[in-house]
């Protein structure tokens, strides 16, 4: 048996999704190696252990908390300092972080100190006895890599999106550990953070994401895929590249292979031909509708439902009964 540490990644004190997704990943590697365990970092302020709970329920058999009052935001020298002393003292097999803006910085930092190799950015996991296998996407996603990582541990970055996180409740003994590092000796300090779409769901996060594309014509014809995730209630706006390149949506909406990667229980695809670069950023969503007046749009190879017509007169129908169905319960 072989212990597998995950890396939980919260922002301001909450838990993301993106941390989940990490713990799902260490347990069906522990698992295929035998049933080992896997042990979970949190890292913030007091508090943050608030979360071990969620962890448990997804894998976790420990729970290792690092709460300091310096570390509610993000502190890249301690956090990586602070993993890489508890992989190096507790001997994990393999050890898995998120390719998160913030695990694209840490799991590099990680590395180094360790003295071991990364593979980065990996869209799927593959156990073979005790071999350790991962896909990598090459030359935007025109080629996969396939990746065996030699060493222990063996480290690996998650593409956001690439794992769903699933239940597999453990124990989730907590375990309180103090920084390796006295924060205040850190040289890079987080001294502001702003958010650019305050009050709207990230992504990443959104349990449902309504997309548009080319086939909306203009940027104000964007207000039916605005009014159809407002009348979700907990959904997302996303945009294909060709629409954030045009200007009409914000670039940090953008989804395919240069942009996000999300898989939310539902995706709403409208007016979305369905390139195979947009598809690498959203074909591992849970359900996905596709809605297109042509026929034969790729995008409905990988729908799960599609209705061929006119979006214009689709979408505001559907808004209206997705409304109706909330007033209803």
């Amino acid at each position: 048996m072989a212990n597998v540490f995950a890396f939980a990644e919260t922002r301001g004190g909450e838990l993301r999704k993106v941390g989940l997704e990490t713990v799902t990943a260490a347990r069906r590697i522990a698992d295929a190696m035998g049933g080992g365990e896997v042990h979970a970092m949190l890292v913030g302020a007091p508090g943050v252990e608030k979360h071990s709970a969620a962890l448990a329920a997804h894998g976790a058999d420990v729970v290792i908390v690092v709460a300091d009052a310096a570390l509610s935001d993000y502190s890249p020298e301690v956090v990586a300092a602070t993993a890489a002393a508890r992989i190096s003292a507790g001997g994990y097999r393999a050890g898995v972080f998120s390719a998160s803006a913030q695990g694209l910085d840490l799991a590099p930092r990680v590395a180094a100190k360790l003295g071991v190799g990364l593979a980065s950015d990996a869209i799927a996991v593959d156990v073979a006895g005790d071999s350790i296998t991962v896909r990598h996407p090459m030359n935007t996603n025109k080629l996969f890599a396939t990746i065996t990582i030699a060493g222990t541990p063996a480290l690996l970055s998650l593409r956001p999106g690439a794992v769903l996180p699933v239940a597999n409740a453990k124990a989730g003994t907590v375990e309180a550990v103090a920084p390796a590092m006295d924060p205040a000796q850190a040289r890079v300090k987080v001294v502001e953070m702003r958010e650019g779409a305050s009050g709207k769901l990230d992504l990443a996060e959104a349990p449902v994401i309504v997309a548009g594309g080319r086939g909306l014509k203009a940027a104000e014809n964007f207000k039916l895929v605005e009014d159809l995730a407002d009348a979700f209630g907990n959904a997302a706006v996303g945009a294909t590249r060709a629409v954030t390149d045009d200007g009409w949506r914000p670039h940090s909406e953008q989804i395919g292979q240069t942009g996000r990667t999300v898989s939310p229980n539902l995706y709403v695809a409208v007016g979305i031909s369905g390139a195979i670069q947009h598809l690498a950023g959203m074909r591992s969503s849970k359900t996905i509708v596709a809605i297109n007046k042509d026929k034969d749009a790729p995008i409905f190879k990988v729908a799960d439902y599609g209705i061929v017509g006119d979006a214009f007169e689709i979408v505001p129908a559907l808004t209206a009964a997705v409304r109706e169905a909330r007033r209803e319960g």
